[in-house]
């Protein structure tokens, strides 16, 4: 199957590689030259663990290549894939703009029967309106080529999109004419040889599919923060709570991590646009807006935290407190909505001094945050605790699991450890000789007290 994937971004890349992979041969199409030419020379703009390989490895097969041409590509394709952005627009509502420049670009080069498929995140409609497009771009044109548009949702997480592309939970096709659902499974067939997880439906159901499953899981994930909340405040743990509510069958174990809030491409993103289709329905999705408010809030726990804990020491200003993790989740570069720059942001305005490490964000969160005299950007865990007040984990890196906590002790001015992610045992923490402060659980305290430790010396292991 010839298939051509317009949008050389996160999904659109990972579509284009994981369907050369299946052995069908696919052209990536983006209106970037530099991209484009960047990914000819093997250049990858984003960081997704087992892409780099999978892409040279197509490319040199030659079942995978890029383009900016639509006039070469799309008449030769049996399908086109729309994975272009829909950022959120100032009114908080998707913006489609891209995909329905998309649409007039395929209707101006449309030369035979072809499914265009709609697999950005996309308002329940856009698909009918895509249609709507390249029909008047060939009414202009005055010729007639039979074609039909169909919805196809992706639901990649970052850090495993590979292996979510490869083998899907399921593939939802959103779809009215049985020719383009025939061709649609042929497409799919490679990756249903075990088990089939292809779901047919109506388009308005497979567009909403979405926009569902990004709000069900965001929901899970501040329900637990709240929940991580309380049990601070009534001397419970939420690890246990997680696995006594993870061990009914109804509800899962999945998503039931607290944390610093959710951040991200999707979920913020996805869940304000579907406030936003509900307004305009003049429906109310009240448990909706509770988890974006509940998020909102949760971004905020750490920097609670921190001022919670040096208000007896005179306040956090003029502290140094180092940053470990930036970007939003691990085995991503992606810094969008990450909780880290509301960290960041926060201590900025209190005239701290930031020490910031993460294994692979730190470009794109420089690009962000420009070059502050108040930030140091760090090589290592270990430079980033230099002189540290308090060392703060905002990104469960695999490599954060197992640090040189002798070490980091060493070479910090304090003894505070903020732990956004419940990576370590508090009472382990504490032997180690650190004051730890994690989410969900009791705050873990070393036998030494902060006040009695000099701030300009270092604190030596017990």
């Amino acid at each position: 199957m010839k298939i051509l994937i317009i949008g050389a971004g996160y999904v659109g890349l990972v579509s284009s590689t994981g369907f050369a992979e299946m052995g069908h041969v696919v052209t990536c199409l983006d209106k970037n030259e530099t991209l484009i030419a960047n990914l000819r020379q093997g250049g990858i703009p984003i960081y997704e663990p087992g892409l780099e390989e999978m892409v040279k490895r197509n490319v040199r097969a030659g079942r995978l290549s890029f383009t900016t041409d639509y006039a070469a590509s799309v008449p030769d394709a049996d399908a086109c894939f729309i994975a272009v952005d829909t950022p959120m627009s100032a009114d908080g509502k998707a913006d489609t703009s891209q995909v329905e420049a998309v649409a007039r670009s395929i209707g101006h080069s449309l030369s035979r029967y072809a499914v265009i498929v709609t697999k950005s995140t996309v308002p329940v409609g856009t698909t009918e309106i895509v249609e709507g497009i390249i029909e008047e771009i060939l009414r202009q044109r005055q010729v007639s080529f039979d074609f039909n548009v169909v919805s196809n949702p992706e639901f990649l997480k970052e850090g495993n999109a590979i292996q979510d592309f490869m083998k899907p939970d399921r593939v939802i096709i959103g779809v009215d004419d049985p020719r383009a659902a025939a061709l649609m499974k042929e497409i799919y067939s490679p990756f249903m040889l075990n088990h089939d997880r292809l779901l047919v439906m109506d388009i308005p159901s497979a567009e909403l599919s979405k926009y569902a499953a990004n709000a069900m899981l965001a929901t899970r994930i501040s329900f637990m923060n709240e929940m991580a909340s309380l049990c601070e405040k009534m001397g419970a743990d939420i690890n246990w709570v997680r696995k006594g509510i993870g061990s009914d069958d109804r509800i899962g174990n999945k998503f039931l991590y607290p944390g610093v809030g959710f951040g991200g491409s999707c979920l913020p993103k996805d869940i304000l646009a579907l406030l936003r289709q509900a307004e305009e329905q003049d429906c109310s999705l009240s448990v909706v807006e509770a988890t974006q408010k509940a998020n909102h809030r949760q971004k905020g726990v750490m920097t609670s935290k921190l001022q919670a804990y040096f208000a007896d020491f005179g306040g956090l200003h003029g502290r140094t407190i180092a940053v470990l993790g930036l970007s939003f989740k691990p085995d991503t570069d992606d810094m969008r909505e990450a909780p880290a720059l509301v960290l960041i942001q926060d201590l900025l305005r209190q005239e701290v001094k930031l020490r910031l490490f993460d294994p692979v964000a730190i470009t794109k969160a420089q690009a962000i945050l420009g070059s502050p005299t108040t930030i140091h950007w760090c090589s290592s865990e270990l430079e980033a605790a230099e002189d540290a007040d308090a060392i703060v984990l905002m990104t469960e890196w695999k490599q954060f699991r197992l640090l040189n906590f002798q070490a980091l002790f060493q070479v910090m001015k304090g003894r505070a450890f903020f732990d956004g992610r419940n990576q370590y045992k508090p009472e382990e923490m504490a032997q180690r000789g650190f004051d730890y402060i994690c989410i969900g659980r009791q705050a873990a305290y070393s036998a030494t007290t902060y006040e009695e430790i000099p701030l300009s010396s270092s604190i030596k292991p017990h």
